[in-house]
């Protein structure tokens, strides 16, 4: 994907385990000059992984992007889960691409079925149907039958599935660092490469075949 400037990105949040994800993604985002605004939604479960996994209550919604970052934020505005007269709400709202994250199975099966019945479950049903880049970072194991079908029919209709699954090969030494590389990897799917994220360049004998050749 090329890399695009100014993007607008919805960032949703559920009630899966993973609210340090979302924390270092909307952080990325926020300090990536190519995204111009992000808004953010967080379901009532989300809010509740928010106050349980990092300590952060939600009190008043428009302060919550300042909680999450410890720092006052100029491009992410939350937007409440009920609204779903929001503007990302509809398909004529330019939204460039949008991220679930973590993306709780309950959420999952709401956006394979359309049912479009909160403002995360009708934010990605536009982005769908307008076929933009839907990120759906589902965090749960083991998967059932019924998650998996729904992983499926989300990615027949154009959501792109990216369970919250760790990788070691650029030896990670702190939470941290298995966070990043992850959450670096989600926004490249996005146009958004980040400078922290881990290239791999093959092993010292694939190096070394490939300078003999």
């Amino acid at each position: 994907m090329l890399e695009r400037q100014n993007q607008i990105i919805t960032v949703a949040v559920t009630g899966a385990s993973g609210a340090i994800l979302a924390q270092k993604a909307l952080a990325l985002l926020e300090g990536d000059a190519r995204v111009a605004r992000v808004h953010l939604v967080v379901t009532e479960a989300g809010q509740r992984l928010f106050a349980e996994e990092l300590g952060i209550s939600s009190g008043d919604l428009k302060k919550l992007p300042e909680r999450l970052l410890g720092r006052s934020s100029k491009k992410i505005e939350a937007l409440p889960n009920q609204d779903v007269g929001a503007a990302i709400a509809s398909g004529s709202c330019a939204v460039d691409a949008m991220l679930v994250i973590p993306c709780s199975m309950g959420t999952l099966a709401s956006i394979a079925a359309g049912l479009a019945d909160d403002l995360v479950a009708r934010a990605a049903d536009v982005m769908l149907k307008e076929s933009r880049k839907l990120i759906l970072c589902a965090r749960d194991t083991p998967f059932s039958r019924i998650h998996l079908e729904n992983m499926l029919r989300a990615q027949q209709a154009g959501a792109v599935i990216m369970p919250a699954i760790p990788f070691f090969y650029h030896h990670p030494k702190t939470i941290d660092d298995l966070v990043t590389q992850y959450v670096c990897r989600v926004l490249a799917q996005i146009g958004l490469p980040q400078e922290e994220m881990y290239r791999w360049e093959g092993t010292p004998a694939s190096k070394q075949a490939g300078t003999k050749s």
